[in-house]
């Protein structure tokens, strides 16, 4: 929905609907998770260092953001490069970074704090300035909802009361909680400020922007819009620092989209993207505890600041500024992958939740253009296949022949696996494609032996068939006739038909809910596909094709998603 249509429902709506219309004006600000919680390559910081981009930004403020994640300024600062860290003693590296641990020329995590409060940073500010000298760093802090001047680096209790017994200065020794961010000037022992509201809210800073430019900062070598937020909550980041960027969705979905799909693409393709792209971020709370509303990575939407973006993709996110996909008037799961292969597919037949607007059609736009990697296949021998299914905690022995079931889309549902007892393990949707690490959930499993063994998905029965030995293939149970053993020439039912082949008896056709089955046997079994990705939504190559045919984003957008709307 357009932004300014939100003011004019709030002119016309009544209190209760005003506080749903609230809630969507906020999401109109993302707070993205860039490193958090846990451990691994996006886990949360010891310390974060920021740097102005150059001819956007000078210096920064410091405030924090309010419950509507409007930004409250309490200071500023000219530094063009800063860091926040957790407030403990810390080390400086050669290469101007931060470690923990203390040094005599480090930061230390023990300060002597004037016993009196100021009214404002300013204050604070211009009253520690005049205590540099004495005492090598002193800077405002703020501290519940109060302002102080903190002088020093001691990296012990012991250490601050003795400077304290030597200067005599009306101060108590003080060190930070849980919850105290410390921004020092990088690479260097210069506090310059220290925050502290008990978790309530979190240190926030923003760039100072440089005449009318869109300020950007430097954060672990991307350019990201907006403000930064460091949250230090001891239960969401274990004691570090949670880095969040908080910024304008219009920016973030321009700043996606240059991930998911080339500039280079045509426009309406672009369109339809920055849409799904928005419509996605605006739908999900996964990270809702974690205090963020999307993350950086692929469990989310891959985010990596506004380095590469382009005229054409911010072109596109502008000409749909505020748009949304809904169905019954919700935001929608904006699901999207690569390439269906074929085919897209129901969200319960791959993940649990059948939802209306993802509901999996035929799609005749892929085919029509060229796909790099669109075709894949894999082989297993038997004892290589028992032994994926046993790494996977799977009771089986050797596997001697695998059961395919497709839903009625022709994308696979369920492999079941019989072992040479006879004991069976059958795994389902999605698993099917992560226990095989397969691109697409669009494949067939086929005998070695290259025998009756396809039941390649798309087709009205099922599958195409190979027959005679030959290699030839009919598309469909629809145009088969079987031969009885007294002659009796007929037309193939719906029902299942079995065939003989050189590995033994294998039924096409038939299956639970419309699905097609078929059982392969031998040594080696072959995984034969086509497309990359989950099925479930919009298919990007599929929008591509579609665009260039002509077809408007709204055309993309109605064909991969039933029945919604886009306002």
């Amino acid at each position: 929905m357009k932004k300014t249509i939100f003011s004019l429902f709030l002119f016309f709506l009544c209190l209760p609907i005003f506080t749903q219309i609230v809630w969507a004006e906020q999401r109109d600000t993302l707070r993205v998770g860039l490193y958090y919680s846990g451990s691994g390559s996006n886990g949360a910081l010891l310390s974060a260092n920021l740097e102005n981009y150059e001819n956007t930004g000078k210096g920064y403020y410091f405030g924090y953001y309010d419950d509507a994640r409007d930004f409250v300024p309490l200071g500023t600062t000219s530094e063009t490069q800063i860091s926040m860290s957790q407030d403990i003693n810390l080390t400086i590296n050669s290469d101007g970074n931060y470690s923990a641990g203390a040094s005599s020329d480090g930061v230390g995590c023990y300060h002597l704090q004037l016993n009196k409060t100021y009214a404002s940073y300013d204050l604070a500010s211009a009253a520690a300035a005049g205590l540099l000298g004495t005492y090598g760093t002193a800077f405002p802090a703020y501290d519940n909802g109060r302002f102080v001047v903190r002088m020093g680096n001691y990296t012990s209790q012991s250490e601050a009361e003795d400077g304290l017994s030597r200067t005599g200065a009306d101060a108590s020794v003080t060190s930070g909680t849980s919850y105290t961010v410390t921004v020092t000037k990088t690479g260097t022992n210069q506090i310059l400020f220290e925050y502290d509201d008990s978790g309530n809210t979190y240190l926030a800073v923003e760039p100072r922007p440089v005449g009318n430019a869109k300020p950007q900062t430097w954060f672990k070598g991307y350019r990201y819009y907006g403000g930064f937020e460091y949250d230090r909550s001891s239960v969401l980041s274990g004691g570090k620092i949670n880095v969040i960027n908080v910024v304008d969705l219009e920016d973030y979905t321009k700043c996606v989209i240059t991930f998911e799909m080339s500039p280079s693409w045509p426009a309406e393709a672009l369109k339809a993207q920055s849409i799904c792209a928005r419509t996605y971020a605006l739908n999900q709370t996964k990270h809702k505890s974690r205090n963020f509303d999307v993350c950086s990575t692929t469990n989310c939407q891959v985010y990596r600041g506004a380095s590469a973006c382009q005229n054409a993709s911010d072109a596109a996110v502008d000409a749909t500024a505020g748009l949304a996909m809904y169905y019954d008037g919700k935001i929608i799961e904006a699901d999207y992958y690569s390439s269906n292969g074929g085919a897209s597919e129901d969200s319960e037949n791959v993940w649990t939740t059948a939802l209306p607007y993802l509901r999996g059609k035929k799609d005749p736009y892929e085919s029509t253009i060229s796909i790099p990697g669109y075709s894949y296949e894999k082989s297993y021998s038997a004892a290589e296949l028992t032994k994926l299914l046993q790494s996977k905690g799977h009771s089986i022995g050797t596997v001697a022949s695998v059961q395919a079931s497709y839903t009625r889309m022709g994308n696979i549902y369920s492999i079941k696996f019989t072992d040479t007892s006879g004991k069976c393990v059958t795994v389902q949707k999605e698993s099917c494609r992560l226990l095989f690490s397969v691109p697409s959930m669009r494949f067939t499993i086929h005998s070695g032996s290259g025998s009756a063994v396809s039941a390649e998905p798309g087709t009205s029965g099922g599958g195409t068939y190979y027959i005679n030995g030959e290699g030839s293939a009919v598309s469909s149970l629809e145009s088969l006739y079987t031969i009885s053993g007294s002659g009796t020439v007929s037309k193939c039912s719906g029902d299942p038909v079995y065939v003989r082949t050189a590995d033994g008896i294998s039924a096409l056709g038939g299956g639970e809910n419309g699905n097609s089955d078929m059982t392969v046997s031998g040594s080696t079994f072959v995984i034969k596909g086509t497309g990359n990705g989950h099925n479930v939504g919009m298919s990007q190559y599929g929008a591509y094709a579609m665009a260039k045919q002509g077809l408007t984003y709204r055309d993309i957008l109605t064909f991969y998603y039933t029945g919604i709307t886009i306002e």
